[in-house]
């Protein structure tokens, strides 16, 4: 998988962007775009489809990471997820899902109220700042297991700080679980 990217822009296509990498030609559909010549870096989301490998640029982790959130969700694919991104800011999106807000997630090109609740269903809770750690991923799985639904987990356990062994991460989710 490729994770992150650097060289110069020798092609621009609106948001589609050739990158130059030691002779290599990387095409990335991006969220700003770039100009041609210029020197560039970007976090890169690998996404696999039957009929093609396509690869997408971001400026910062944060940006990446909330792409491969909102594309992870039922119903949102690739395109939707980038134009939440051209739409919103990080910001605006965190919080947005924070606080699900239905409304701004609906001003995004794809995304009509229905489809809006299903990713603050889904997403709400799982979104953290950048320098708070998110639950881990096996400690969410285990609570899913137990039967609970992703609005409960969100409620429960959003906006804390996980302690980074996994088993104190559970023991943690479930005493907030219980309350």
């Amino acid at each position: 998988m490729i994770g992150w990217l650097k060289g110069r822009v020798v092609d621009v296509r609106g948001p589609v962007v050739v990158l130059d990498v030691g002779g290599v030609g990387y095409q990335l559909t991006t969220v700003a775009g770039a100009r041609r010549g210029e020197s560039r870096e970007f976090f890169v989301q690998t996404v696999l489809r039957t009929d093609a490998l396509l690869l997408y640029g971001f400026d910062t982790v944060e940006e990446r990471d909330l792409f491969e959130l909102l594309n992870g969700t039922p119903g949102i694919g690739p395109s939707t997820a980038l134009a939440a991104l051209r739409t919103l800011s990080l910001e605006e999106l965190r919080r947005a899902l924070d606080e699900g807000d239905t409304k701004a997630l609906s001003r995004v090109p794809g995304i009509g109220p229905k489809t809006a609740s299903r990713i603050v269903l889904e997403l709400r809770g799982r979104l953290v700042s950048p320098e708070q750690p998110s639950i881990p991923d096996s400690v969410l799985d285990a609570l899913r297991g137990l039967g609970y639904s992703s609005a409960e987990i969100g409620d429960a356990v959003g906006g804390i700080e996980w302690p980074e062994d996994e088993a104190a991460a559970l023991r943690l989710a479930l005493a907030r679980m219980a309350r």
